[in-house]
C-alpha cells in the first residue's frame, strides 16, 4: 500500500510519540476531531496528541488507504494502553498540498 509522503510522516511521528512532528504534519489552519472534540491549529493538535500519547500510548498500523475527489480515508489499527486495544479506527482526512487540513477519526 502506497501512502501519501504526509501520512507516512504522521505515522512515523506517532511511533515515536513526536508530538511536534506529528502536528507539523497538519496546516496551521487544521481542525481535528477526535473522541467528541474539535482541535483547531497545530498548537491546539500537538497539545491533544501529547495528552493523548501520554494517556494511551498508541501506536498505528495502516492497513488500507482509499483517496477520492473529496477526502481520503486511511484505515489503522491501533494499538495501546486502553480498553479494547487494538482497535481499527478510519481516519477521514482532507490532504492539501503536503498538509492535513482537515482529519475526523471514528472507530
Amino acid at each position: 500500500m502506497e501512502l501519501p509522503k504526509v501520512l507516512v510522516d504522521l505515522v512515523g511521528a506517532q511511533e515515536s510519540y513526536n508530538s511536534v512532528a506529528y502536528a507539523n504534519c497538519f496546516s496551521e489552519t487544521a481542525v481535528v476531531y477526535d473522541e467528541g472534540k474539535m482541535h483547531k491549529g497545530r498548537k491546539e493538535i500537538e497539545n491533544w496528541i501529547s495528552n493523548a500519547n501520554k494517556n494511551y500510548k498508541s501506536i498505528m498500523k495502516p492497513i488500507s488507504f482509499e483517496k477520492s475527489e473529496d477526502e481520503s480515508i486511511l484505515k489503522a489499527e491501533v494499538s495501546g494502553n486502553f480498553p479494547g486495544s487494538p482497535i481499527v479506527l478510519s481516519y477521514r482526512l482532507n490532504i492539501v498540498g503536503d498538509q492535513i487540513q482537515f482529519l475526523k477519526i471514528t472507530g
